[in-house]
Protein backbone atom coordinates (compact mmCIF):
# COMPACT_ATOMS: atom_id res chain seq x y z
CA UNK A 1 0.00 0.00 0.00
CA UNK A 2 1.22 3.49 -0.78
CA UNK A 3 0.25 7.01 0.16
CA UNK A 4 -1.19 5.92 3.50
CA UNK A 5 -1.43 8.96 5.76
CA UNK A 6 -1.91 8.24 9.46
CA UNK A 7 -1.72 11.71 11.04
CA UNK A 8 -4.99 13.45 11.84
CA UNK A 9 -5.96 16.50 9.75
CA UNK A 10 -5.75 19.96 11.26
CA UNK A 11 -9.54 20.32 11.26
CA UNK A 12 -12.33 17.81 11.30
CA UNK A 13 -15.72 17.96 9.58
CA UNK A 14 -18.90 18.07 11.62
CA UNK A 15 -20.30 14.75 10.54
CA UNK A 16 -23.96 13.94 11.16
CA UNK A 17 -26.37 11.02 10.93
CA UNK A 18 -28.18 9.93 7.80
CA UNK A 19 -27.96 11.12 4.22
CA UNK A 20 -27.93 14.73 3.13
CA UNK A 21 -28.92 16.47 -0.09
CA UNK A 22 -25.67 18.40 -0.24
CA UNK A 23 -22.73 19.40 1.97
CA UNK A 24 -24.46 22.53 3.22
CA UNK A 25 -27.14 20.29 4.71
CA UNK A 26 -24.47 18.24 6.48
CA UNK A 27 -22.39 15.18 5.71
CA UNK A 28 -22.07 11.61 6.86
CA UNK A 29 -18.84 9.62 6.69
CA UNK A 30 -19.40 8.23 3.19
CA UNK A 31 -20.77 11.49 1.76
CA UNK A 32 -17.57 13.20 2.85
CA UNK A 33 -15.64 10.36 1.20
CA UNK A 34 -17.54 10.91 -2.06
CA UNK A 35 -16.54 14.58 -2.02
CA UNK A 36 -12.86 13.79 -1.36
CA UNK A 37 -12.92 11.21 -4.17
CA UNK A 38 -14.28 13.78 -6.63
CA UNK A 39 -17.50 11.84 -7.14
CA UNK A 40 -21.11 12.93 -7.24
CA UNK A 41 -22.35 13.64 -3.70
CA UNK A 42 -23.61 10.32 -2.33
CA UNK A 43 -23.51 8.07 0.73
CA UNK A 44 -23.08 5.12 -1.67
CA UNK A 45 -20.06 6.28 -3.72
CA UNK A 46 -18.38 4.02 -6.25
CA UNK A 47 -14.96 4.63 -4.65
CA UNK A 48 -15.58 2.21 -1.76
CA UNK A 49 -16.56 -1.45 -1.50
CA UNK A 50 -20.31 -1.64 -0.77
CA UNK A 51 -19.97 -3.69 2.42
CA UNK A 52 -17.19 -1.51 3.78
CA UNK A 53 -19.33 1.55 3.00
CA UNK A 54 -22.19 -0.10 4.89
CA UNK A 55 -19.95 -0.54 7.95
CA UNK A 56 -19.01 3.14 7.76
CA UNK A 57 -22.62 4.31 7.44
CA UNK A 58 -23.78 2.14 10.33
CA UNK A 59 -20.97 3.24 12.64
CA UNK A 60 -21.46 6.88 11.61
CA UNK A 61 -25.17 6.71 12.45
CA UNK A 62 -24.69 4.80 15.71
CA UNK A 63 -22.06 6.83 17.56
CA UNK A 64 -22.99 10.03 19.36
CA UNK A 65 -22.78 13.50 17.85
CA UNK A 66 -19.92 14.25 20.25
CA UNK A 67 -17.86 11.23 19.21
CA UNK A 68 -18.56 11.23 15.47
CA UNK A 69 -15.82 13.74 14.48
CA UNK A 70 -13.24 11.27 15.77
CA UNK A 71 -14.15 8.99 12.86
CA UNK A 72 -13.12 11.63 10.33
CA UNK A 73 -9.41 10.71 10.04
CA UNK A 74 -10.53 7.30 8.73
CA UNK A 75 -12.43 8.81 5.79
CA UNK A 76 -9.50 9.06 3.33
CA UNK A 77 -8.61 5.44 4.04
CA UNK A 78 -11.84 4.04 2.49
CA UNK A 79 -11.35 5.77 -0.86
CA UNK A 80 -10.21 3.34 -3.55
CA UNK A 81 -10.82 0.33 -1.32
CA UNK A 82 -12.93 -1.81 -3.64
CA UNK A 83 -12.51 -5.07 -5.48
CA UNK A 84 -14.54 -7.66 -7.36
CA UNK A 85 -12.79 -10.35 -5.35
CA UNK A 86 -15.56 -11.90 -3.22
CA UNK A 87 -13.04 -12.63 -0.50
CA UNK A 88 -13.02 -8.94 0.38
CA UNK A 89 -16.70 -9.13 1.30
CA UNK A 90 -16.13 -12.29 3.33
CA UNK A 91 -13.13 -10.90 5.19
CA UNK A 92 -14.93 -7.66 6.10
CA UNK A 93 -17.91 -9.63 7.40
CA UNK A 94 -15.62 -11.97 9.32
CA UNK A 95 -13.62 -9.14 10.89
CA UNK A 96 -16.75 -7.33 12.09
CA UNK A 97 -18.30 -10.54 13.40
CA UNK A 98 -15.25 -11.62 15.36
CA UNK A 99 -14.91 -8.13 16.84
CA UNK A 100 -18.50 -8.03 18.11
CA UNK A 101 -19.00 -11.68 19.07
CA UNK A 102 -17.32 -11.57 22.50
CA UNK A 103 -19.38 -8.60 23.75
CA UNK A 104 -22.76 -8.90 22.04
CA UNK A 105 -25.92 -10.16 23.74
CA UNK A 106 -26.56 -13.91 23.75
CA UNK A 107 -29.08 -13.72 20.90
CA UNK A 108 -26.75 -11.71 18.70
CA UNK A 109 -23.82 -13.92 19.64
CA UNK A 110 -25.57 -16.87 18.01
CA UNK A 111 -26.04 -14.92 14.78
CA UNK A 112 -22.42 -13.78 14.81
CA UNK A 113 -21.02 -17.21 15.64
CA UNK A 114 -22.94 -18.71 12.71
CA UNK A 115 -21.63 -15.89 10.50
CA UNK A 116 -18.06 -16.66 11.56
CA UNK A 117 -18.38 -20.35 10.69
CA UNK A 118 -20.11 -19.58 7.40
CA UNK A 119 -17.44 -17.04 6.46
CA UNK A 120 -14.66 -19.53 7.17
CA UNK A 121 -16.37 -22.15 5.00
CA UNK A 122 -16.94 -19.71 2.16
CA UNK A 123 -13.30 -18.60 2.29
CA UNK A 124 -12.19 -22.22 2.13
CA UNK A 125 -14.38 -22.76 -0.94
CA UNK A 126 -13.18 -19.59 -2.65
CA UNK A 127 -9.57 -20.52 -2.00
CA UNK A 128 -10.20 -24.11 -3.11
CA UNK A 129 -8.94 -25.69 0.07
CA UNK A 130 -10.53 -28.05 2.60
CA UNK A 131 -12.38 -26.45 5.48
CA UNK A 132 -9.98 -26.90 8.34
CA UNK A 133 -8.23 -24.60 10.76
CA UNK A 134 -10.00 -21.30 11.29
CA UNK A 135 -8.33 -17.89 11.41
CA UNK A 136 -6.89 -16.67 14.69
CA UNK A 137 -9.57 -13.96 14.92
CA UNK A 138 -12.31 -16.59 14.72
CA UNK A 139 -10.65 -18.98 17.15
CA UNK A 140 -10.23 -16.25 19.76
CA UNK A 141 -13.73 -14.81 19.32
CA UNK A 142 -15.42 -18.23 19.49
CA UNK A 143 -13.45 -19.11 22.63
CA UNK A 144 -14.81 -15.99 24.31
CA UNK A 145 -18.40 -17.00 23.51
CA UNK A 146 -18.36 -20.78 24.07
CA UNK A 147 -22.13 -21.26 24.42
CA UNK A 148 -22.82 -19.43 21.18
CA UNK A 149 -19.98 -21.29 19.48
CA UNK A 150 -21.42 -24.68 20.46
CA UNK A 151 -24.89 -23.65 19.34
CA UNK A 152 -23.55 -22.36 16.02
CA UNK A 153 -21.64 -25.56 15.29
CA UNK A 154 -24.78 -27.64 15.86
CA UNK A 155 -26.87 -25.25 13.79
CA UNK A 156 -24.36 -25.16 10.93
CA UNK A 157 -24.44 -28.93 10.51
CA UNK A 158 -27.85 -28.73 8.87
CA UNK A 159 -27.45 -25.41 7.10
CA UNK A 160 -25.48 -25.48 3.84
CA UNK A 161 -23.52 -22.33 3.08
CA UNK A 162 -23.30 -21.04 -0.48
CA UNK A 163 -20.98 -18.30 -1.67
CA UNK A 164 -23.83 -16.42 -3.34
CA UNK A 165 -26.05 -16.63 -0.28
CA UNK A 166 -23.31 -15.47 2.05
CA UNK A 167 -22.34 -12.50 -0.09
CA UNK A 168 -25.91 -11.36 -0.66
CA UNK A 169 -27.55 -12.04 2.70
CA UNK A 170 -25.26 -13.29 5.46
CA UNK A 171 -22.50 -10.70 5.10
CA UNK A 172 -24.78 -7.61 5.37
CA UNK A 173 -26.63 -9.26 8.28
CA UNK A 174 -23.34 -9.95 10.04
CA UNK A 175 -22.22 -6.34 9.65
CA UNK A 176 -25.52 -4.92 10.89
CA UNK A 177 -25.65 -7.33 13.85
CA UNK A 178 -22.04 -6.52 14.75
CA UNK A 179 -22.66 -2.78 14.95
CA UNK A 180 -25.91 -3.25 16.88
CA UNK A 181 -24.26 -5.76 19.19
CA UNK A 182 -21.42 -3.45 20.14
CA UNK A 183 -23.66 -0.39 20.45
CA UNK A 184 -25.86 -2.21 23.00
CA UNK A 185 -23.09 -4.10 24.75
CA UNK A 186 -22.25 -3.64 28.43
CA UNK A 187 -18.69 -2.47 27.79
CA UNK A 188 -16.86 0.61 29.12
CA UNK A 189 -16.46 2.39 25.76
CA UNK A 190 -18.72 1.07 22.98
CA UNK A 191 -17.97 4.05 20.73
CA UNK A 192 -14.26 3.31 20.78
CA UNK A 193 -15.11 -0.32 19.95
CA UNK A 194 -17.21 0.85 17.00
CA UNK A 195 -14.32 3.04 15.88
CA UNK A 196 -12.01 0.01 16.09
CA UNK A 197 -14.59 -2.10 14.23
CA UNK A 198 -14.55 0.34 11.31
CA UNK A 199 -10.76 0.61 11.37
CA UNK A 200 -10.48 -3.18 11.32
CA UNK A 201 -12.89 -3.49 8.40
CA UNK A 202 -10.88 -0.89 6.48
CA UNK A 203 -7.69 -2.82 7.17
CA UNK A 204 -9.25 -6.03 5.82
CA UNK A 205 -10.34 -4.25 2.65
CA UNK A 206 -7.04 -2.51 2.08
CA UNK A 207 -5.24 -5.85 2.25
CA UNK A 208 -6.76 -6.61 -1.17
CA UNK A 209 -5.85 -3.35 -2.92
CA UNK A 210 -3.01 -0.88 -3.35
CA UNK A 211 -5.15 2.10 -2.42
CA UNK A 212 -3.90 5.66 -2.09
CA UNK A 213 -5.13 7.59 0.94
CA UNK A 214 -6.60 10.37 -1.25
CA UNK A 215 -5.76 12.88 1.43
CA UNK A 216 -5.61 16.35 -0.08
CA UNK A 217 -5.29 19.26 2.35
CA UNK A 218 -6.97 21.78 0.06
CA UNK A 219 -9.91 19.54 -0.79
CA UNK A 220 -10.30 18.48 2.85
CA UNK A 221 -10.33 22.13 3.94
CA UNK A 222 -12.91 22.95 1.26
CA UNK A 223 -15.17 20.15 2.43
CA UNK A 224 -14.78 21.17 6.07
CA UNK A 225 -15.69 24.69 5.08
CA UNK A 226 -18.97 23.43 3.68
CA UNK A 227 -19.87 21.05 6.49
CA UNK A 228 -18.42 22.99 9.43
CA UNK A 229 -15.29 22.29 11.45
CA UNK A 230 -14.45 21.00 14.89
CA UNK A 231 -11.21 20.68 16.79
CA UNK A 232 -9.68 17.21 17.02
Amino acid sequence: MTGFRTDAPAMLPVLSRGKHRNARKGACFMEFASFLAGERWSDHPACTHPLLAAVARLVNDTVSDEYRPHLAPLIPQVIGVKSDDPRMTVQIALRTSTTALPVASAERQRVLAVACLAAERVLAELEERPFGRMSDHTIIAMAKAPDAARWARDFAKGEPTTVKGFLRYAAPTAVRTSVEGIARACVPDPEQMLHDLLAGAIAEGRAFVDAESHYDDARWAAACGLTGTANA
